[in-house]
Parts: structure tokens; C-alpha cells; sequence
């Protein structure tokens, strides 16, 4: 995963989370798994589709 996805989808998990509090909704939630999905920089979806985000060497 490339630097680019990482930090698109660090912002995007806060800003769902952030949403989930504003709006007092359990959907906040879902800001989670964006995020998980960058710290360990890996989608489970990007397997099996052969997709990667990081650069050519």
C-alpha cells in the first residue's frame, strides 16, 4: 500500500468516525476499518483483485 492510500484512508476514518459522533450513529464505526487497513498496510480487497498501490522498484 503506498503512502498516498495510507493517508487518504487515515483521513477518511476520522472523518467517518467523527461523523458517527456528530450524528450519534453506530455508522461511525465503519471509520475503523479504513483505518485498521492503513496501519498494517495491507487491504484484504486488493488481493484478489492483484491491485497494489506501492511503487515499481
Amino acid at each position: 500500500m503506498g503512502a498516498a492510500d495510507k493517508t487518504i484512508r487515515i483521513i477518511l476514518g476520522i472523518i467517518i468516525i467523527v461523523g458517527g459522533f456528530y450524528y450519534k450513529s453506530w455508522w461511525g464505526l465503519v471509520g475503523l476499518i479504513p483505518l485498521l487497513t492503513a496501519f498494517i498496510s495491507w487491504c484484504p480487497l486488493y488481493a484478489p483483485f492483484g491491485i497494489s498501490t506501492c511503487r515499481k522498484k
